[in-house]
């Protein structure tokens, strides 16, 4: 489980087809690699990758061809800039909220505006995803967690403070742009055992 608290921004640094996966080389930095054995699990812009190898300075994860196309890492090229989190200890403190690395979907940037040191985002999304969300709620995007600030039927935004976009790649975010989402999961947990206690009729 993850946070959603970014601790490294990474580069892509090769991505390349193997068999039946992608295999996706990122340089993370040495002192991310602490902690990180193969077989942990990292969030990579949200997506929960696990670890296959390791570098001096390099992190290597596997991708079967459904995780590039149900998320925003299927668009990266070589050089992007990717947000790091490494698995929560158990003994860790939850700074943002839970994370499991599961995206839910994908949305699209339709409003990028600043004033003064703020920014207010924008993000289209399948009315599905919108329907876990609620004002003051939590969401994470690109694997940062958020509050929302309001929602849509097909989107909602959020309020970017100058740390969050000087420590993680919202900061490089422009109109169009893809991005992956996840909600909150205790509300998805609700939302879902709700809707079946209609379902069945259970007082």
């Amino acid at each position: 489980m993850f946070t959603g608290i970014v601790e490294r921004v990474g580069i892509l640094h090769a991505m390349r087809r193997k068999g039946e996966v992608f295999a996706l080389e990122v340089e993370v930095g040495s002192g991310f690699l602490e902690g990180v054995e193969l077989g942990a699990s990292v969030a990579v812009n949200g997506c929960c990758l696990t670890v296959v190898s390791r570098g001096e300075t390099t992190l290597a994860f596997e991708a079967i061809p459904e995780t590039l196309e149900r998320t925003a890492l299927g668009s990266k090229e070589v050089g992007a800039r990717l947000n790091l989190e490494r698995a929560l200890p158990a003994s860790g403190r939850l700074d943002g909220h839970i994370v499991q690395g599961h995206v839910d979907g994908c949305g699209s940037v339709v409003r990028y505006e600043r004033t003064g040191d703020d920014v207010r985002l924008g993000v289209a999304c399948d009315a599905q995803v919108a329907g876990y969300l609620v004002p003051k709620g939590s969401v994470t995007i690109d694997g940062v967690s958020l509050t929302v600030v309001g929602v849509l039927p097909d989107g909602f935004d959020v309020a970017l403070i100058p740390h969050t976009l000087a420590v993680t790649t919202l900061g490089e975010l422009a109109l169009g742009d893809r991005v992956n989402l996840e909600v909150d999961i205790i509300g998805k947990y609700v939302h879902h055992f709700l809707q079946r206690r209609g379902e069945m009729n259970i007082s």
